[in-house]
Order: C-alpha cells, then structure tokens, then sequence
C-alpha cells in the first residue's frame, strides 16, 4: 500500500510516521538515549523516543522545504544497549554531580568516561554506515555529548568541515564535573580529535566560562554570535539576514548542523537541561536554515540534542518540548534536502 503522508500515523511507527527501509532512505537517523552528563536537569535521555512519538502530529507538507519525506528518512531501532550504558554512567556520574563535581582520584569518573567512549564508538560506527550508503546521518541525542562519533567521522570523510553550532553555551570545557565526555565539552573534544575542523560558528551563545571566552580568543577556527549582540540588532530593527549571512559566509561549503535546543528561547524547550534566558525563536531558526539553504552550503551531518520531555511530557511525546523538537527536526532534514536538490540543480546547469 503506498503512504499517504495525509494520514494518521501507523502506531509503532518511526519518526513522522515512516518506516522506510535504510536502502531506500536518502535520511538516516539515529536516536541516542544517553544523558549521564547532565549537570542540571536530567531527561534528555527520554528525547529521542518523546520526539519520535511527537513526529506522529508532524502533518508532513512543510510550508519552507516542501516534502523532504519523499526522500526516505530511516530511523534505526532505539539502541537498548546504550540505555544500558546509561543506566550505568548515570548511577556513577549522579553522585559526583550531587557533591559539585569530581575530587582526585573518584573512580566513578571513569565509569562515566568508559561509557563515554563506548557511545563515541557506536555512534561513529553507525555514522560510517550510513555516509557509506550515501545517507545523511542524523543523531537524535540524549545530551550534547552524543554526536561526537558523528563529527568526527564526517570531518574524516568530507575534508574542510565546518561546524554551524546553535547553542546557549559555548561546549569548550576541557571537562565538567570531573567528566571528559560532558555536554559541556562537545566542541572541545571535537577540536581535540585527529581531524580537520576548519571553522566553527556558533550562534545564540549566551553563557560562558572565563577559560571558554579565553579560548574563543585564542583559536581562530573559532568564531561566535553572542545572544546579547543578535539582540541588539533585532531590537534595533535591523535587518536580521545580513546578519545572519555575514556568519555563514564564514562556513566552509561543508556543513555538519549541531543544534542544542538551549539555544533557543526557553518558552520553546523549557525542560532542556540547562536552560538560560535569550536565545532565537521559532521565526528566527526557520530564518537560519532558509538562509542557510539560500547560501549553498551542503549539510553533511547533523544533530538534534537535548531536548527533554519534562515531568507532564513523559516518553510519550505530549509535551510541549517533544513537540517543538520533532517540528525543528522535520525542518532541519528539509533543509539539508533542499540544499541537496539545489547543489543537483546547479551541476545540471554546468
């Protein structure tokens, strides 16, 4: 029978109600249910299976990018094992962040690590599979500390990667808490690794270390849109799209998307982990990836992370969050489906 995107949702189905077979999906993604790190508020380990039951509401035309479910998008099973590490990281990381972080020599930190690495590994080997299909990956995290095994191998496999970050924070901690995989250190580790980052832009940043602004300082792969300085032209009535164009004209044509729903106003995700006042709205965002879009830039990986069901939401995906996160992450997949058909379109031209 052929799927009519007009109707409800098959129950048990995958994400907007597709149960594409992964050879037939230009989309691949992947949820991971890992939030051991988070220093605030837990929960976005229940995102990935609150979004794709929120995805069931998504109505599948989109008003921006059309219909990016004709491409096929894949989503694979929910990974019991990494629930497994979680449960375990959790146990071990809760009482550490209970007491303000690690002492020298708590051995609990390496459990946390341990399950860490195991993540990075398992995501990277789900990464590598889907680019070998000709897919894009997508991660659909659990914490910011997910997509590392996707970055780094999508900069191994497209040389001259940048990095377009949406996030309240800037993510270059060495560590937190005692933590080397912590949420709060994705961008540092991804600089750390044996790959080549050339540029990384984050947007909506409004909280950061002493150590961090140093960084931002010091490497000039580094460039950063703070909340406070976006605000001021929007409240200026300036016109937001140079704005936004002047930042990605700093991206290299190689894009892989991270998106931390911090970092939009948390009357949009209010359950997120570590939420801060500021941050982009729903207008906005969608104003990003059209431009996005308009610039020709190719999404080569992304991520969706941290977006967290709170108490009344539930893995259910009736929360508010859920339902903002399976709407952004519908629009993401278009745009980077749209840029696919006009980077098609221009070497038809040629």
């Amino acid at each position: 029978m052929a799927f009519d995107p007009d109707a409800p949702a098959p129950p048990g189905s995958a994400l907007f109600g597709l149960d594409t077979p992964p050879k037939e999906a230009a989309v691949w993604v992947l949820p991971v249910p890992f939030d051991a790190t988070t220093s605030f508020r837990r929960g976005a380990a229940l995102g990935p299976e609150a979004v794709i039951a929120a995805s069931h509401q998504v109505d599948l035309f989109d008003l921006r990018f059309g219909t990016p479910w004709k491409d096929g998008i894949h989503t694979a099973p929910l990974p019991s094992e990494v629930l497994e590490w979680n449960r375990e990281a959790s146990a071990a990381a809760a009482p550490v962040i209970a007491k303000g972080g690690a002492r020298p020599g708590d051995e609990r930190c390496a459990v946390v690590d341990a399950a860490g690495e195991r993540v990075n590994e398992f995501v990277a080997a789900w990464t590598e599979r889907a680019l070998e299909a000709g897919a894009l990956p997508v991660i659909l995290g659990g914490d910011h500390s997910v997509p590392y095994g996707a970055i780094t191998t999508c900069a191994r496999r497209f040389s001259g990667m940048g990095i377009l970050h949406f996030d309240a924070h800037a993510d270059l901690r060495d560590s937190f808490e005692g933590f080397r995989w912590s949420h709060a250190s994705i961008l540092y580790n991804v600089l750390a690794a044996p790959v080549e980052i050339v540029r990384v832009v984050s947007v909506g940043v409004r909280d950061l270390g002493q150590g961090e602004r140093k960084r931002l300082a010091e490497d000039e792969r580094l460039r950063v849109l703070f909340d406070p300085d976006w605000a001021r032209i929007k409240l200026a009535g300036d016109d937001r799209r140079l704005l936004i164009r002047e930042y990605l004209d700093l991206l290299p044509e190689k894009v892989y998307l991270s998106f931390d729903v911090d970092g939009l106003d948390p009357s949009l995700c209010p359950h997120t982990g570590t939420p801060v006042p500021g941050g982009f709205d729903w207008h906005e965002t969608m104003l990003w990836l059209e431009e996005l879009v308009a610039s020709r830039r190719r999404i080569v990986g992304m991520d969706l992370c941290e977006v967290s069901p709170g108490p009344e939401g539930d893995a259910q995906g009736q929360g508010w969050d859920a339902i903002v996160g399976s709407r952004l992450l519908y629009r993401m997949i278009g745009a980077a489906r749209a840029l696919e058909a006009k980077l098609r379109s221009r070497s038809r031209a040629r």
